[in-house]
């Protein structure tokens, strides 16, 4: 019969008049979408994905600013240790003489990791950040070591990276100083903002900040370098406490290196371009490989040239003024020039600190995402919001580093030491997964590869254990407990997330394929009869069962007895009401008996409908109880029963008969077609029942 049914089609299929288009029912787009609109830009669509590719100069805009923003504060650290400012012990003078073998030291790390790096995106092109590497080369509960590590470093990255942009603001205008944390707030508030309206968006708003502090570090430099060898020398900055300068204590291996980990602040950001492959233009690897070769070496100049320049006029770092701050002041003179020149120096360190941490917004939602996909962490950090980028990361971090500016009041002295150690353990990691992978795929010039990544994988492991020793007690401890408690918490996070798939998996499909039960009973909880109750009403019946009725559970005789007189007057005599008598208000339980009653048999689906009043405006659901939420959670164990709330929306009847009235004449459209439309006997079957629901 079907088969002849099908045919009859097939054959007659010219006769069928075509359905009119459907109609267009236009719905207004909700409060909080239209501000998200307009704060953020118009929603894109997952095609353009592709469009939101970032090219060399932008890349290196949006994933190096935070590498190359750190000059402006590790030569300084470097001094801050090797003077003994906010910690036990100083060389006094003897400092500077240090200052450039401890930096040149540095140097060649980042040489290293730079060819290592390099490696590790050829190898990983659609992301080979440490998590990546880790999880491929030497398992899962590694990587999560690797992946908070770099994540924990992030949050800190935004934390610093904001505090020493304000920084480098109060030191040209001090007056702002008692200000700086609602302004290091205010700060990680628009960059957030900047990476929700976009990737591209975001790479546009900090590419010029950029390129205006290489500029500025080069004039700087460049000037400094010339007025020492051709302009008569550089003059010494005259501290402000020049007692420092008088200390004498031993030069200790311990000393250098402490120093020497205060400076590892200079190699964070370095693997920021190996997470972000994804996101520049095609070649993507190639790309990133040549914007992190150009990173390393405009890092590595300007590095060597502020901690010269540091060292030749013996600049001590004071609570007013940064060294760069010092330095360009005493470079550029008092003229009127040499003001706009510093204040031109000022502005674009600041821009590029506060900006830097952007470079955190681009990696941490997409390593977070890595650690979601893989059950590790929230699934809601997997997906993608209104302008394609991952939301949720980026709200999360907002929140996380603006924590540690308030808890430490911008304070960047106090923010380093608990920086680096986690970004260098990352390193270690990766390195380390990098050799393993040469030597397990030996793939063409493995050899080279396996030197280059074990020799990254050697350097950044020993720099790691000297921050965790030099820098335990200063704050590096905290990070060092926070991580393995971070990775026992996402392991169990883990576990959770397995569990529930393998209890949604077991024998889904002999569920899904189990035969029906016989018998389908719908019950419409009504508590009285109004709007909410008549349109629970309205869609059961649509729903055609086997049994359908109406429950009240008096609670109030009086109240009860109303009911059944209207509902008689109303004509409602075709669909029951049944009153269950409760005089101990235990609704939930009296829903359980009635439910648990239906479904004894074995053979009967059960349908609880429960009326649920939304309201337009949030404070009005603090006015009304939750009952119908705490009905639906008892009825959750009840095997064969199924809760469904209707909603009724309060405040918003206009709008609903709009969109209701728009539907139905749509549908009487389609109806009347086919009524009217010629065919084989030219016979209308169609019924009318009243207007659809």
């Amino acid at each position: 019969m079907g088969a002849m049914a099908k045919g009859s089609l097939t054959q007659d299929r010219s006769a069928i008049q075509p359905l009119p288009p459907t109609p267009k029912v236009d719905i207004p787009e909700s409060r909080g979408f239209r501000f998200k609109s307009k704060v953020l830009g118009k929603a894109l669509t997952n095609d353009q994905l592709e469009h939101e590719r970032l090219g060399k100069p932008t890349a290196l805009a949006v994933f190096a600013s935070d590498a190359l923003s750190s000059t402006a504060y590790a030569s300084e650290e470097i001094l801050r240790t090797l003077l003994g400012i906010g910690v036990v012990g100083g060389i006094g003078a003897l400092a500077f003489g240090y200052v450039m073998p401890i930096t040149i030291a540095m140097v060649v790390v980042l040489v290293i990791l730079v060819f290592s790096y390099r490696q590790t995106i050829k190898a990983y092109p659609s992301a080979g950040g440490a998590y990546i590497v880790t999880k491929d080369n030497l398992g899962l509960i590694p990587a999560q070591v690797a992946g908070v590590a770099l994540l924990t470093d992030y949050i800190l990255t935004v934390a610093v990276s904001v505090s020493a942009g304000v920084a480098a603001l109060y030191s040209a205008f001090e007056v702002l100083r008692p200000f700086r944390v609602p302004i290091a707030v205010a700060f990680i508030a628009v960059i957030a903002v900047g990476n929700l309206r976009g990737v591209k968006e975001s790479g546009k708003l900090f590419a010029l900040p950029t390129y205006a502090f290489v500029l500025a570090m080069f004039a700087m430099i460049s000037t400094g370098v010339y007025r020492s060898v051709f302009g008569g020398g550089l003059e010494h900055v005259v501290p402000a406490d020049p007692a420092v300068l008088e200390l004498t204590g031993t030069v200790g291996i311990f000393l250098i290196l402490h120093a020497f980990a205060s400076g590892g602040a200079a190699m964070t950001g370095v693997e920021a371009i190996s997470n972000g492959v994804p996101a520049f233009k095609k070649v993507e690897w190639k790309n990133a490989r040549e914007t992190l070769t150009i990173m390393g070496l405009l890092l590595g100049i300007m590095f060597i040239g502020i901690s010269w320049l540091a060292a030749k006029m013996q600049i001590v770092p004071s609570e007013s003024q940064t060294v760069i701050a010092q330095a360009a002041q005493a470079i550029y003179g008092n003229s009127a020039v040499g003001h706009a020149l510093f204040l031109f120096t000022q502005a674009a360190t600041m821009f590029i600190l506060v900006l830097a941490a952007n470079t955190s917004f681009a990696d941490f939602p997409r390593l977070a995402s890595f650690h979601a996909d893989d059950a590790f962490m929230p699934k809601q950090l997997t997906k993608r919001g209104h302008r394609l980028v991952f939301s949720n990361g980026i709200i999360a971090l907002a929140v996380a580093g603006a924590i540690p500016v308030i808890i430490f009041q911008a304070d960047v002295s106090h923010l380093i030491p608990l920086y680096a150690i986690g970004v260098f353990t990352s390193f270690t990691l990766s390195q380390a997964g990098m050799a393993k992978k040469h030597i397990k795929d030996r793939e063409p010039r493995w050899r080279l590869g396996l030197f280059v990544n074990g020799l990254g994988a050697f350097a950044t492991g020993l720099v790691t254990i000297v921050i965790a020793i030099t820098k335990f007690t200063h704050g590096a401890w905290f990070v060092m407990v926070l991580v393995p408690v971070m990775v026992v918490l996402l392991v169990r996070l883990n576990h959770a997330y397995e569990s529930e798939k393998e209890e949604l998996e077991d024998e889904a499909h002999k569920a899904a394929e189990a035969p029906i039960l016989r018998y389908h009973s719908v019950i419409v909880l009504v508590e009285q009869l109004d709007q909410s109750s008549a349109r629970a009403i309205q869609y059961a019946r649509t729903l055609t069962p086997d049994d359908l009725k109406a429950v009240h559970f008096a609670t109030d005789a009086h109240k009860a007895e109303g009911l059944a007189d209207e509902w008689a007057t109303l004509g409602l005599s075709r669909l029951p009401l049944e009153i269950v008598e409760c005089p101990d208000r235990r609704i939930n339980r009296a829903v359980l008996e009635v439910v648990a009653e239906a479904v004894a048999d074995g053979n009967t689906e059960v349908s609880v409908l429960i009326p649920r009043r939304e309201y337009s405006k949030f404070w009005h659901r603090f006015l009304h109880d939750h009952t119908a939420d705490s009905i639906a959670k008892t009825l959750t164990d009840v095997p064969h029963a199924n809760v469904t709330f209707v909603p009724y929306h309060l405040g918003k009847r206009s709008a609903a008969a709009k969109v209701a009235a728009e539907l139905v004449g749509g549908i009487e459209a389609a109806e009347n077609v086919f009524t009217n439309a010629p065919g084989p006997g030219d016979t209308n079957d169609s019924q009318s029942n009243g207007s659809p629901a």
